[in-house]
């Protein structure tokens, strides 16, 4: 049975093929059972289908993914690679739905582009499928792969309908460069963290020292791999520091680690085993059966570090992740999304009700509040995420965090979409340069350990967020000079004429009138943060992130700018239902 969330993702998209879309997306968080809801449109579809997947791996992953919810399926792919996925599929489940005859098949990319265009069985498939369908642009080897379903409506999945390089995925030819017609979203992962759907994190983001300055962007919008290589050597430190931290936060729970190169996991893996943490490494270039077994003895715990080299970030779903270690820095957030959501999926193994029956069986009956208590009590109450590299203030400006509601376009992006624009509770985050975990800005101290934020500058209000407080004594003088002269009577020139002195008389006036709007708003805004137990400095730290103004900088702003402003607080005080007028 699809839970509420998963039920409306599917309603979505069969709405969207009903209005007349082709190719529709299909976009939800990592771990919101995209390919539970996949495997129910199959069934209900009943047509044949290709699934087709991004590496050897994600076939693997994918033909998985279908027994698990009972799907019979056909595997595309050479014999012994077939015979592998069947076994391993016995050993994961303890029964296979692999059928060669089955109206749904699984294909990898590169096994489908090197077959005839003409094969009658091409002609025969009415629904294509395209597991992380980012992927997928018109004259890349995914579009060209699904160019060979010629009478098939597309459904491709994905946790963020966006790429690295900026193209669009839409099928606009001017302004896009993808197959889609429709993008239907699911909740965001915060709705489902809220929901007890998936697990609540801690981020912990030690200080980086790689140098990235030297690093390129390929044409895919993420690093040059050769020049991210490069960058991660050079930094002897890492290594030490990954263990390190792990041994410190997460000692004993099993975790993936994130590598640039197969070197670089190779000395990391052997770091761990050192420290008497048991790791290996694992590519995608690891055997499928060796793969399985690996995965085996991670799930039971004779593993507790996979060290992973461009594998294990999609398509793969492994509940018993319950720290992650980013050793890889990133530009395209779709793959930080990816890894980040390894460790969000539920720990509910041993968990009853007072019935006796399985907690997990019933999940989608209980409440919300019943959900969180279980996670609670359940062996990862909280994920751990330790971001040795800074991907996430790379992309917290932009996006904020993985679970944040995103804005997504099928269109190519012109310009990068920043978060505050999309959310408008965006509140920046900053890293405890003492616990390494991360706290909105707004905070005066570090909610963990209690450790004050030490400002890097305290010369311009940027640098110090906003908080009045920390502000130099030079530049409050500054800024109380331009208020006491905009609360100064007007001073008029003896020798302008009467028309200029009137003009310029009513122009301040009409500017001190819209300043004592703007402070009264301003008054009930500080009223209401005082009611919400907020302190002084922290309800200024708030305004500047919400407006994007200090207190003071505001009161000497210009008639039309302070007109505006006090019209987007008072707009924010109403959808709270503050109203009245502050004294």
């Amino acid at each position: 049975m699809l839970r509420d969330f998963q039920q409306e993702l599917e309603n979505g998209v069969f709405q969207a093929w009903d209005e007349g879309a082709i190719n529709v997306m299909m976009v939800g968080p990592t771990g919101s059972g995209k390919t539970v809801t996949l495997g129910d449109i199959i069934m209900k579809v009943d047509q044949p289908t290709c699934a087709i997947a991004h590496r050897q791996e994600l076939v693997t992953q994918l033909a998985l993914a279908l027994n698990r919810e009972k799907v019979p399926h056909g595997i595309i792919a050479p014999k012994a690679t077939v015979q592998e996925i069947i076994a391993v599929e016995m050993e994961t489940h303890e029964y296979s739905c692999f059928n060669p005859r089955a109206a749904c098949r699984v294909a990898g990319v590169d096994t489908l582009i090197k077959r005839d265009a003409s094969d009658r069985w091409f002609q025969q498939v009415l629904l294509g499928i395209i597991d992380e369908g980012h992927h997928v642009l018109r004259n890349n080897k995914w579009g060209r792969a699904f160019g060979f379903l010629s009478n098939a409506r597309g459904l491709f999945t994905t946790a963020h309908a966006f790429r690295a390089d900026g193209a669009g995925l839409g099928r606009n030819a001017e302004t896009a460069d993808g197959l889609v017609d429709r993008l239907v979203v699911g909740p965001c992962g915060r709705n489902l963290i809220n929901r007890g759907f998936l697990t609540d994190y801690r981020l912990v983001c030690p200080p980086s020292h790689i140098n990235l300055e030297r690093v390129k962007l390929s044409t895919t919008g993420d690093f040059n791999h050769k020049d991210l290589a490069r960058a991660v050597h050079e930094d002897g430190a890492i290594v030490g520091d990954v263990v390190r931290e792990y041994l410190r936060l997460a000692g004993g729970k099993r975790g993936i680690s994130f590598a640039v190169d197969l070197a670089s996991a190779a000395e990391l893996a052997d770091a761990y085993n050192k420290a008497g943490v048991p790791a290996a490494v694992i590519t995608g270039e690891t055997h499928v059966k060796v793969r399985s077994n690996l995965m085996k003895k991670f799930r039971n715990g004779q593993l507790l570090q996979l060290v992973s080299v461009d594998v294990l970030g999609e398509g793969v779903d492994v509940p018993a992740v319950e720290v992650i270690s980013m050793a890889r820095p990133t530009a395209s957030f779709q793959l930080y999304a990816q890894q980040f959501g390894r460790a969000l999926r539920l720990m509910l193994e041993g968990l009853t009700l007072p019935s006796g029956h399985a907690v997990a069986d019933v999940w989608h009956l209980l409440t919300d509040e019943q959900r969180l208590y279980y996670i609670s009590i359940s062996k990862k109450p909280k994920a751990i995420i330790i971001d040795h590299v800074g991907n996430w203030a790379r992309f917290f400006p932009d996006h904020g965090f993985v679970d944040s509601p995103q804005a997504y376009i099928l269109n190519r992006r012109e310009r990068k979409t920043r978060q505050k624009e999309f959310d408008p509770d965006f509140i920046p985050q900053r890293s405890c340069l003492f616990c390494f975990l991360t706290y909105e800005s707004v905070e005066p101290v570090c909610p963990h350990c209690g450790q004050a934020h030490i400002p890097q500058g305290r010369s311009k209000p940027a640098q110090v967020d906003g908080d009045l407080f920390e502000l130099a004594p030079e530049i409050l003088a500054a800024m109380r000079g331009e208020r006491d002269k905009l609360d100064q009577a007007t001073g008029i020139s003896w020798n302008k004429n009467d028309v200029v002195a009137n003009s310029i008389a009513k122009a301040n006036r009409d500017r001190q009138a819209a300043q004592v709007g703007l402070r009264n708003a301003m008054a009930l805004w500080a009223g209401w943060q005082k009611h919400l137990g907020r302190t002084d400095a922290e309800g200024y730290r708030r305004f500047f992130y919400k407006f994007g103004v200090d207190a003071m900088t505001a009161q000497a702003l210009s008639t039309v700018d302070a007109s505006n402003l006090e019209s987007r607080i008072r707009g924010e005080l109403h959808q709270h239902n503050i109203v009245g007028m502050a004294v």
